[in-house]
C-alpha cells in the first residue's frame, strides 16, 4: 500500500467493535479513510451508530476487529504509547475523576510524553504551556481547581491540554456534548483557529451538524447502510447527507447550507 507524506491517518477494510465472551460484536465494518494533514474534520452519525468506538479504535484506546490502521505512515499497532503520544492526543466526554489538581498541572500533564521520569518541565515545556492557556484564553484559570470549573471552562482547559500535548493530531470526542449554545459556537469556532493556525488535523464527532457543516473542512458521515468520507461540498453535490437521519421529517436543505424539519 502505497502512502503520500500528507496522508496522516488512513484506514483499510477496518472492522471496529467489541469482544466479550468469545463473542464478537461489530458495530461498523469495511471503513476506509484516507485524511490528509492540516484538515477539521467532523465525524456524524445518530447515537449508537458507533462514532465513539472509530474514534476510541483509532487512537489505540480499543483494539480493532480487522483491518489496519496507519497513523502518519506508521502501523498504529507498531507505536509505543509514548510515541503515539507524541503524535496524537485524545479529549474524551467523560468527567475528570475526583483529584485536587489545578488547571496548570492538568494542562502540564501534555507535556508528560517529553519529560523525563520525575516530570521535569524544562523551559520550552513553560513555554509551550504557556501558548497553550494564550491560544485556548484559559489563562486567567491557571490557579483553579479543576472541580472548580464549568462545563465549558473545563471543555477550554481539556483542549488546552491537547494543545500543549503539541500533537499533528488532535481527536475529541463530543466536546459539546454538556455544553449551551454560546460555548457550543466558542469550541467550534477555537477549534477552527487551531487547525488554521496550527495546520493541525483535528477530529470531532459530533451532532452539532448544522456547525459541523459550516466549519469542517472534511465530513465522515456513519449511516446505517455505509460511511462515507469527503469534501463537505462533496457529500452535498452528492446528496450523501440525507442518508445520516432515517426520518422523512429531517432533511438537508442546499438553498439554506443546513438540516430543516419538514412542515408535512
Amino acid at each position: 500500500m502505497k502512502l503520500t507524506a500528507k496522508h496522516i491517518i488512513k484506514t483499510t477494510n477496518l472492522s471496529i467493535g467489541y469482544t466479550s465472551k468469545n463473542e464478537v460484536k461489530t458495530i461498523a465494518s469495511n471503513l476506509n479513510i484516507d485524511l490528509n494533514a492540516g484538515n477539521l474534520v467532523c465525524l456524524l452519525g445518530k447515537n449508537g451508530i458507533g462514532k465513539s468506538t472509530l474514534l476510541r479504535t483509532i487512537t489505540k484506546v480499543q483494539p480493532s476487529l480487522h483491518g489496519t490502521i496507519f497513523i502518519n505512515s506508521n502501523k498504529l499497532e507498531t507505536l509505543s504509547n509514548t510515541n503515539l503520544a507524541k503524535m496524537l492526543s485524545l479529549v474524551l466526554t467523560e468527567r475528570l475523576p475526583d483529584s485536587s489538581l489545578t488547571v496548570f498541572e492538568l494542562v502540564a500533564l501534555g507535556r508528560q510524553p517529553y519529560t523525563n521520569w520525575i516530570g521535569y518541565l524544562t523551559t520550552e515545556d513553560l513555554h509551550i504551556i504557556k501558548l497553550a492557556f494564550e491560544k485556548t484564553n484559559t489563562k486567567h484559570l491557571t490557579n483553579y481547581k479543576c472541580y472548580e470549573l464549568s462545563d465549558g471552562q473545563l471543555q477550554k482547559v481539556l483542549i488546552a491540554r491537547a494543545l500543549a500535548q503539541n500533537t499533528p493530531i488532535i481527536v475529541l470526542d463530543e466536546p459539546t456534548a454538556h455544553l449551551d449554545l454560546h460555548h457550543t459556537i466558542n469550541t467550534f469556532s477555537l477549534l477552527k483557529n487551531l487547525a488554521s493556525e496550527f495546520k493541525k488535523t483535528i477530529i470531532i464527532s459530533t451532532h452539532e451538524v448544522n456547525l459541523a457543516l459550516q466549519l469542517a473542512d472534511e465530513l465522515w458521515l456513519m449511516t446505517p447502510s455505509k460511511f462515507i468520507t469527503g469534501k463537505t461540498s462533496e457529500l452535498i453535490k452528492n446528496n450523501d447527507l440525507n442518508l445520516l437521519f432515517e426520518s422523512n421529517l429531517i432533511s438537508y436543505n442546499k438553498t439554506l447550507n443546513q438540516f430543516t424539519i419538514s412542515n408535512s
